[in-house]
Formats: C-alpha cells, structure tokens, sequence
C-alpha cells in the first residue's frame, strides 16, 4: 500500500485492509495512533500488514508515516540530505490541514533551536550544546548525584514506604539538571510539578512553561552577567554568540528533555528490579551491572516510544513505501527496538549491545545521553544501598501506566521496606545503620529464592554495632578515618562512585 497524500484524508473510498479491525480506524481503512489503547499491539499489527514503514493518521486524520523498522529508522535519522527536522516543509501544514490549536502543535511547530535547525545553522546551535556537554565533569557530576540521592530519600526514608515514581524518579533528575544547568536554589516541589504539568499537556501547561521559562531567563541574566563553569555558563560565553532568548530556550529543551527521559529511564529500572527477582539476583550477585541493566531497558522500554517528527526533503523510498516530499515521519524507537529482523526473541538479553534507537541518531542524537545514564545508573545503585530490602506495594498487575504516542508513563510504584534513618547529603549512601539487611537472592531450580536464615534476620546487638569498636587483636597504631579501599579495585571503585 503506497497512499497518496491527499487520499489519507478522506478522498480515498477503501475501506479497512481484509482481517484487520475497523476500531480505531479512519478514511482509507487506516490507523488512528492517538485511539489506541495498546500502542505496542497496534505497531505489531502495523508492520505485519505494511512492513517496517507503515502510514497511520493521527488527530484530526492528519495523514503520517511512522517508521517501525531498525535499519529503516537509522536511514531516516542519519540522511539529512533527504529527511529534516524543520516541520515548515510538511505538506499537511503548508496545506492548511493543521489547524494552529492542533494536540500536537508544541511538538511539530519549527522553532529556532538546534533540534529544528539544519546545516550552518544547526552547526552553531548544536556545537554550544556539545560543548557544554563535553565540558562535564562526571566524577563531579556521579558525587552530585549520589548527594541528590541522599536528599530525596532523606524525605521519606523514615516512613517505610513511599511511591518511587513520584517521590523518587519524578525529583532526583530535575535535582540534578538544576544543579547542572547552574540553578540548584531552583529545585523544588514546584518547579517539579511545572515539568510534569506542561509534559502531559494539562490546561495549566501554558502557565507551568511560562514559570519554567522564568527560571530559565533569571539563569540566563546572571549566566550573562557573571558566567561561572556550569552548562549556562558555557551557553553565554561560546564563540556562537547566542542570544539570550537562544541560550533561556535551548536551556528549556536541555532541561525539559533529559529530566522527561531520565525519569521514565529511571521508573522503568527500578520497576524491573522490583517485579522480576531473577533480574534483581543478577545484580546482587554481580552477573549484571547497574549500567548493563540501564542498558537492557533502553532497549526493552526506551523513554520516548516515538519522536516528532522527520520529513522529507524529497521523493524518495524508505522500507518499501513511495515517499513524497513534504510527507512527515514519525521515528519510533519502541517498536524499532523489537524489530524480528535484529531482535528475534523480544525477550533476549541485550547487556553490552548499545545499537538500540532510544537516543536517536545521526545529527539530532540526543546530547546529553550520558548525563542521563550517569543520573539512572547512580540513582539505581544508590537507592539499593539506602534501601537493600526495599519490596514493591502490590501485585505486579496492578501496576498502571498512562500512554500516549510520544511515550508511556509508569503512573507510580508504591513500595516498602525497614523504616532507616536519615543521613548526611556528604555521606555515601549506606544501608549500615543497625536496620536489617535484605534476604540474599539465588537461582534455584530455575527460579529466584530467597535465601532463609541467618541473611534475612536481625543481626545480634554484639558483637558488632557502628561504628565498629577496636579490638584488641591488631598491633597499637593510629585509626584510619574512614578506612581506606583495600585493593586497587576498590580504589578505582570508590573513585568512580565520587567517593
């Protein structure tokens, strides 16, 4: 099926292909994305019936293709000479079709940023960005974010339980990016609540981007007048000489876009360490790392399912379809991810392979996907050592997710586990603080147990409590404070966590 434009939106009199539903379905027999309960079912259906490239509609029966295949979503990111960014060359917009109140118009309509831009322009946008990015210091950044652990866990620590989404992955990427960005005194409940608030496209959107973008202009004014060696800093005094309006908006998409998919990245872990105990025992027991697990979910649950939107600069074929110019294309890292041609068993093992599509690629790949790994692999590690017997709430079904075309939310997850103290930002999250420690995990028979005894019981009030007490036994000589790594790995260890 190669649909003309025009006919995708009513002027075609075909109906619904033979054996496929007619539910969610407009003019041409064709796929309404944004009437979809399951996206994921719905792409499967799509690529069996057109292939890896497959045309859907979306509001208002605007005519789009979406890019389902592997090989075919690199093609589309990585050949600029044929596929663009900038929306005012696509045909349903120059055409009339859009209207200026369209759900999706924050998302398609150009604006003079780098992710919209081309050519000699994009360089110079893009190249401030790059070079702020490269200016991290992620030894620096791992400390930070292990201090950011230890001060949203110090909020709810003590009550032995808590939501993990929204008091935990909802807040410590928007901690981080505040401080990156060169604005800590900015994190707060409420410019959470903003985030979230204009992310899912409330009625008060409007004014939560207004109080973002507020933020964003008084970091802006005094980045311009006394520039310091945070990412703002490096924006105002590159060589490109942005504007201070290009600097607040491209802080806006920094911000906005590493705290949207650092949270999903994050829920989406801890959900997996939390519901599958065989994936939790490979980490405990040192077959999995943290950064291989990020890894795996990068693949398994990318956190934007599809991105808005390439088009095409020119005829051209992609996947097998005709593609005329000015037609729009959505890439799709979720279904691209679990394409049968590169991943036969969706549920293989993926650790070590980073060819998955949840950054992106080609010229507008994601910047600052390494700030977002470093945020979910410490967040990850650094909870698990607060609390190591932290247990999910309720039954894995119960779990709720919100979707929409661009992504799916993890709505919250409820947890709980032994009541801990707090402890000092500067300290390294520990669970060493007299509480019980969590039952160890083992593969038995195919399965993870739980291991009984000793493990999962209190330990005895002596001999040993913290700080540990001298004993007699070593030669008289002055205390280490604190005690230093033993061997070399452990050293390198300690360093790497910004220890």
């Amino acid at each position: 099926m190669t649909p003309e434009p025009h006919s995708l939106t009513g002027d075609s009199p075909a109906g619904p292909p033979p054996g496929c539903p007619a539910h969610g379905r407009g003019p041409g027999g064709l796929a309404r994305l944004h009437e979809s309960e399951d996206l994921r079912k719905l792409y499967e259906e799509l690529r069996a019936e057109h292939g890896p490239v497959a045309p859907v509609l979306l509001h208002d029966d605007v005519p789009m293709w979406v890019v389902l295949g592997h090989a075919e979503s690199q093609q589309l990111v990585r050949t600029p000479a044929q596929y663009c960014k900038d929306s005012r060359i696509w045909s349903p917009l120059t055409e009339g079709l859009i209207k200026p109140d369209h759900p999706l118009m924050p998302h398609i309509a150009w604006q003079p940023m780098c992710a919209h831009a081309e050519g000699d322009e994009h360089q110079r946008l893009r190249g401030t960005i790059d070079a702020a990015v490269a200016a991290t210091d992620f030894r620096s950044l791992r400390r930070h974010v292990n201090r950011s652990v230890q001060r949203v866990v110090n909020r709810f620590c003590e009550a032995g339980e808590a939501d993990l989404v929204g008091q935990y992955a909802e807040h410590l990427p928007m901690a981080v990016m505040c401080h990156v960005l060169g604005m800590p005194d900015e994190y707060n409940d409420r410019i959470v609540e903003a985030a979230r608030d204009m992310l899912r496209g409330t009625e008060t959107a409007i004014a939560s981007n207004a109080y973002i973008m507020g933020a964003l202009e008084r970091l802006t004014a005094r980045s311009r007048a006394e520039p310091l060696g945070d990412f703002a800093g490096h924006l105002v005094t590159h060589p490109a000489g942005l504007t201070d309006e290009e600097v607040s908006q491209h802080l806006r998409v920094v911000l906005i876009a590493a705290y949207e998919a650092t949270a999903n990245l994050l829920a989406n872990v801890l959900r997996q360490v939390l519901i599958d105990p065989r994936f939790r025992s490979q980490l405990n027991g040192g077959q999995m790392t943290v950064p291989q697990a990020v890894e795996q979910l990068l693949w398994d649950e990318p956190p934007f399912s599809t991105i808005f939107a390439y088009y095409a600069k020119q005829e051209t074929e992609l996947g097998g379809q005709r593609i005329r110019r000015g037609d729009g294309l959505l890439f799709a890292p979720a279904p691209a991810n679990v394409d049968p041609r590169v991943r036969p068993d969706p549920t293989a093992d993926m650790m070590g392979n980073r060819s998955h599509l949840a950054f992106g690629g080609g010229p507008h790949e994601c910047p600052g996907q390494d700030i977002g790994r470093t945020i979910a692999e410490v967040g990850v590690d650094a909870l698990l050592m607060r609390l190591p017997d932290v247990e999910l709430s309720i039954d894995e079904k119960e779990l709720r997710f919100t979707e929409s075309i661009a992504s799916r939310h993890l709505v919250e997850l409820p947890v709980h586990f032994t009541p801990r103290p707090q402890q000092d930002v500067k300290q390294r999250p520990s669970h060493e603080n007299g509480a019980p420690v969590r039952q160890d995990w083992h593969i038995d028979g195919g399965a993870a147990q739980p291991k009984t005894g000793p493990a999962s019981e209190p330990a005895p009030s002596a001999p040993h409590v913290e700080p540990p007490t001298p004993v007699p036994t070593p030669p008289p000589g002055p205390v280490a404070e604190p005690t230093p790594p033993r061997n070399a790995w452990q050293r390198l260890l300690r360093w790497w966590r910004g220890y």
